[in-house]
């Protein structure tokens, strides 16, 4: 399928730019583009409330509808950035829509980011965040037994491996997982690196590039690293996997949903057609964004009523 009208432009830009590399850029830069780039998320969702808190050391935005219940289901919410960039700023326009979308509290972790803190800095802030969203569920005020794992990108990597090691420790599993086009594969075996990976603005170089900063002394073919290669997976809650079209990701992310199916996990997979990597946070150009938002509501109510 040809790219969204407002998708194309942007990668039409990209291109007569000279396609310019992440690689060209110090950590700085690469992480004030990320934050300019959310002038394309759309209007401000207002008829939600957020407040901050820190517990243990790790800092949490909470999104909650207005007027809401003292108690709700729960998002803990994984940011994407390539390990590397992303956090409250870059994510806030789609976690306040989620969370009035969904009638559900959206509860956002900023985990440590490479190069300044390297494996398993992200791995360990991401499970020790779940663990005191469901330890201290009611200062929260979310209902532990409707807990979803969320994340695009590698916050959909530090979901999976975050269920992963839930799973291992045996005290509490979540309701399910989403995961948008989640970063699996650290090895970049997929053909779709090559077939997507140099023209639609998240490139081969800005993925590999953010392994290399935070994998710099692991193998790439670590579990936690490439936890799509596991066998292990069996076990797992419900997961849907988000890909889409014209993303280097997204050969991995069908292998994920065709690794988890056989291994007996109740798992979909929906490739959204026309779009890149990143759309999830282009709700002001893409028409596809915005009715992802409505398919994730969806999907967290469908749990939420279950569970009543």
């Amino acid at each position: 399928m040809a790219l969204e009208k407002g998708i194309d432009k942007l990668v039409q830009e990209f291109i007569a730019a000279g396609r310019p590399s992440s690689l060209a850029q110090n950590i700085d830069e690469r992480r004030a583009g990320y934050v300019a780039g959310t002038v394309l998320a759309g209007e401000k969702e207002t008829r939600v409330q957020a407040t901050m808190q820190t517990l243990d050391g790790i800092t949490f935005q909470t999104y909650s509808p207005l007027n809401a219940p003292e108690t709700l289901p729960a998002v803990i919410y994984y940011h994407g950035g390539c390990f590397v960039s992303g956090g409250f700023d870059t994510h806030e326009p789609q976690l306040r829509q989620l969370a009035y979308y969904s009638n559900c509290r959206v509860i956002a972790v900023q985990y440590r980011l490479a190069p300044e803190h390297t494996f398993p800095a992200a791995h360990d802030d991401a499970e020790r965040s779940a663990n005191l969203v469901w330890k201290y569920a009611d200062r929260f005020g979310v209902d532990k037994t409707r807990i979803t794992l969320c994340g695009d990108s590698a916050g959909g990597h530090l979901a999976l491996v975050t269920a992963l090691r839930l799973k291992a420790a045996g005290l509490w599993q979540p309701a399910q997982l989403i995961l948008i086009y989640p970063m699996l594969d650290a090895t970049a075996h997929f053909e779709s690196y090559t077939r997507n990976g140099l023209d639609y603005v998240i490139t081969r170089d800005t993925l590999l590039s953010g392994y290399n900063m935070y994998l710099p002394h692991t193998e790439r073919q670590h579990p936690e690293a490439s936890p799509l290669w596991r066998d292990d997976l069996y076990g797992l809650p419900r997961t849907h996997i988000i890909t889409a079209e014209y993303d280097p990701l997204c050969d991995e992310g069908e292998a994920l949903y065709q690794h988890m199916t056989e291994q007996g996990v109740n798992c979909t997979c929906q490739c959204w057609s026309g779009v890149i990597h990143g759309f999830f946070q282009l709700g002001g150009v893409s028409q596809a964004a915005r009715d992802i938002m409505r398919d994730i509501a969806w999907r967290l109510g469908a749990v939420s009523a279950e569970r009543e």
